[in-house]
């Protein structure tokens, strides 16, 4: 041995300013995804929480496992499913109203049709459409085969047809 620091992808241990210079690329989508994904939580919030994160597991980044986004983007997609599980804790569901309820003859727009995608099929719209990931950095973040990514964005897409279809 030299005696020399091990310098990795991130640069030396502990090195925050190598950090800040590789995480920036990634924060517009970063932010974008928290943004999809933690309706009702503090965007800015689920971000910082998920570079907390990342820092703290920095020594864990492979970059022969993924790229960097995916491995970012698949903590913030964590941290914003606890963020939602915060929000949602303390809840109380009021009894149906007829008289609010929407006109189930209305057409029903895009991002309610997206949202009343189950969990899944909405995390891969969400980060395949909204964030601009590619098929093998979708499946990174959500921990699956690249054929199941394909699969569920299929099964999204055939869902959202038949809710947005309009008919005359």
């Amino acid at each position: 041995m030299t005696g020399e620091p091990v310098v990795g992808v991130l640069g030396p241990p502990g090195d925050a300013g190598a950090f800040v210079e590789w995480v920036r690329p990634h924060l517009g989508a970063m932010a974008r995804l928290a943004a999809r994904l933690a309706v009702g939580a503090d965007r800015d919030d689920v971000v910082q929480e998920a570079l907390a994160r990342a820092w703290a597991k920095r020594s864990q980044y492979d970059e022969s496992r993924g790229t960097p986004s995916a491995w970012l983007l698949a903590i913030t997609a964590d941290q914003a499913r606890k963020a939602v599980r915060r929000t949602h804790r303390g809840l109380v569901l009021l009894p149906d109203d007829e008289s609010r309820r929407p006109d189930l003859d209305a057409r029903m727009d895009v991002e309610d049709a997206v949202q009343a995608l189950p969990a899944r099929q909405r995390l891969a719209v969400d980060c395949y459409y909204f964030a601009d990931l590619s098929i093998a950095e979708t499946a990174a973040v959500m921990g699956c085969s690249e054929g199941t990514v394909k699969s569920t964005l299929s099964d999204a897409r055939a869902r959202l047809r038949v809710v947005l279809e309009v008919s005359e």
